[in-house]
Parts: structure tokens; sequence; C-alpha cells
């Protein structure tokens, strides 16, 4: 009996859980250098609407009239841009490209001709995507990018987004919260009791992790990227120069930091105690399963078969403490935010701030600088009731 032939039809799935079919296709050798040729498409509603695709396709390859640079629509005009884009960014702003397209502009957007999109067309979806998310500016920009490309390869003359009347952000409900409730950072007693029950618990990877991130303020994924080279055990001197992120097919890589700028940063002794007892007991645990931990790239933090950990480990982690104990509840980049308040508390400069956390605009150091703890807000106030005096 003749094996069925495998289909290369592929199912995927949008943020809203809504499916989608695609495929890539074969189209033979590109005569000027040699390599093969691919074609990708995608965005099918259903498996027969991608299998009728893919055959019109071999059906035009085979009688010759097919032209990978046809374009006819803004799905097309979309898959041409993609490739390009995909070599100007890392990964994981790639892989975050991709699903906002095929989750937001796509959907409603790559089924139109390119000579049927007018001024009015993306006025409509603007207004749309306005009322719907949070980040709709964002949302028209990238819709917008793919146009500016065709006007470069001479599909269309004028972008019709550059002329679309921007709508203010859509009018939410004002919602009485607690202030403290919203804020995502421990004050110094609550960060102190917090690692204090994490030391009483029996993973101690995960305490000399989380006390690493309270004392840095580095990025979850810079701490998960570094190595014991990195770390200078005897001057201090910590190197934050790459950061683990996730790429194409779901799978982890490591990158430049966020901003691209390495920066060397001091820790404090007794955080380096703590990593150095962790250094001789992560020597200990992965012996037993036949892991050298003394190589030279060896990570600071890695997972049971000493590759890189899972990010989203350190959330199962942080709410078993606080749930266990009933601390408050922050997540795990709120330590990053409260090594900023407490910095500032301590008397840091905004410079000083800026430059340890990595940032590259000062707003954003700022923009932190408004989570300050319940204790600085009242002590302001305390500093002028004394200076007036009545």
């Amino acid at each position: 009996m003749a094996k069925k032939k495998k289909s290369i039809i592929e199912s995927y799935e949008l943020k809203n859980g809504e499916k989608r079919y695609m495929f890539q296709l074969y189209i033979g050798v590109n005569p000027l250098t040699g390599k093969e040729q691919r074609t990708t498409r995608r965005g099918f509603k259903t498996q027969k609407e991608a299998q009728l695709a893919l055959s019109r396709l071999r059906l035009e390859i085979d009688n010759g009239t097919f032209r990978k640079v046809s374009v006819e629509t803004y799905q097309d005009l979309y898959n041409l841009w993609i490739v390009q884009y995909e070599k100007t960014v890392e990964q994981s702003t790639f892989v975050k490209t991709n699903e906002l397209f095929d989750n937001h502009i796509l959907p409603v957007m790559g089924k139109y001709k390119i000579d049927k999109i007018n001024v009015d067309v993306c006025q409509k979806h603007v207004d749309e995507w306005a009322v719907k998310l949070k980040k709709f500016r964002a949302i028209k920009a990238y819709a917008s990018r793919v146009l500016d490309f065709a006007i470069k390869r001479g599909y269309i003359e004028t972008n019709p987004f550059t002329y679309v009347d921007m709508p203010a952000a859509a009018s939410k409900k004002v919602v009485v919260t607690n202030e403290d409730e919203a804020e995502n950072f421990y004050t110094r007693e609550q960060l102190i009791k917090f690692l204090s029950c994490l030391e009483q618990e029996s993973n101690y990877k995960a305490y000399a992790l989380f006390r690493l991130l309270a004392f840095s303020g580095m990025r979850k994924g810079e701490a998960l990227a570094l190595t014991w080279n990195d770390l200078n055990l005897t001057t201090n001197d910590l190197r934050i120069n790459k950061a683990l992120s996730r790429g194409k097919d779901n799978k982890l890589y490591v990158k430049s930091t966020k901003t691209g700028v390495a920066r060397t940063i001091k820790m404090d002794d007794n955080t380096v105690a703590i990593l150095k007892v962790w250094k001789k007991k992560q020597k200990q645990d992965y012996l037993i399963p036949g892991f050298n931990t003394l190589q030279p790239k060896q990570l600071i933090f890695s997972n049971e078969r000493n590759e890189y950990m899972q990010p989203t480990k350190t959330r199962k982690w942080i709410v078993h403490v606080q749930d266990k104990y009933e601390l408050g509840t922050i997540t795990t980049h709120g330590l990053r935010h409260t090594h900023c308040s407490l910095l500032f508390e301590a008397g840091a400069s905004i410079k000083e701030v800026q430059d340890r956390l990595g940032h590259t605009d000062i707003q954003t150091t700022m923009n932190i600088y408004t989570h300050v703890t319940k204790e600085a807000k009242e002590e302001a106030i305390l500093k002028f009731t004394n200076y007036i005096k009545m």
C-alpha cells in the first residue's frame, strides 16, 4: 500500500485562540544566486482555503506563469516586506511583530487589493484598533511600514496611512482602586521579609536568583543569560552584555541586551557570598546527573538538563513563596522596580540609577521614579511641614 504523502499545510494559533493555516512551497532555483527559493503563504482561515491557494500556486509554477514578485494584495506586500524586516531585527522582535500582524493587521487588511487601499480604508481600521487596543498607534505604525515598503519597490506612489487622523485613546471608565495594589514593587521591609522567607525554602537556586534580581535591578532575561565568567567573585564586578529571549519556533536563544548596550555594575558582598554558595551547591547538584559546571561558559542559572531555564519558571517560584507566607504580590519584573525605588530612597541620583539599570532614555528612569514607596511619600510631606513650621 502506497504511503500517504504528508501535507505541507500547517496550522498555527493566534493569540485569541483562533486557528489559521499556512504553507511554504519550493519554487525553484534563483538563476542569479543559484540558491533555492521558497514562498510562504499564511493567514488562511480553513485548511480547504489553504489547499486551494496551494493548488493554484502549483499550477502557476507548472505553467510557467508564476512570478514570485507578483503583488496584488496587502498580504502579498507583507510577504515580501517581512523577509527584509527579519534581517534588521532580533529574533524575539521578529516573532512579536509576526504575532502582531497575524492577530491584528492581516485578518482585516490582508485580502485588500493594493489599488483599493485608500485613506478611508486605513482610517476605518485605525479607528477600530483604537477602540479595541491600547497600543493601537504601534499597530498603525507597523501596518503603515508595509505600504512604505511598497512605495520603495514602486508598487504604489503614496501611503494612505500618512493622511489618517489619529483618534484619541479610547475613553475608559474611571475605576477607583487602592494605589498600593497597583504598584509592582516591594518596600524595604517587604523585600527583607520576601528574601527571608525564600531563604527558608529548599530551592537555593531560586533564592540566589531573586536575591540577585533584587540587589542588581537587572532584567530577568539578562540574569538567565549570565555565565560565571560574567561575575568577578573577587572584585564583585558583574558584566551584563546579553539576555535570554524567545525566538522562532518558541526556542530560547541569547541576544544582546534590550538596549544593545553592555554595562558593568558593582554587587554587594552579601549577594556575592550567596552566589558563591550557589556555585558550590550547583557543582554538587549537577555532578549527580553528570554535568560539569566548571566549564568556561557555564550558566549561573540553568535548568535540570543544564540548559537555558524557561523564563516562566520564576513566576511559579515567586507565587509559591508569596502564597505560602502570605506576602504582598509582585511579579519577577517587580524586583527590578523594587531595586530602582529603593535606590532612590537610599539617595542615589537619577543618573546613577539610569546607568545601573541600563536605561538609554532617562525618561524611563523618571517613570520608575514615580514608583516610590509609602515611606518615601510620607517623608516628603514631613520635610515640607518641618520646613514651613506652621
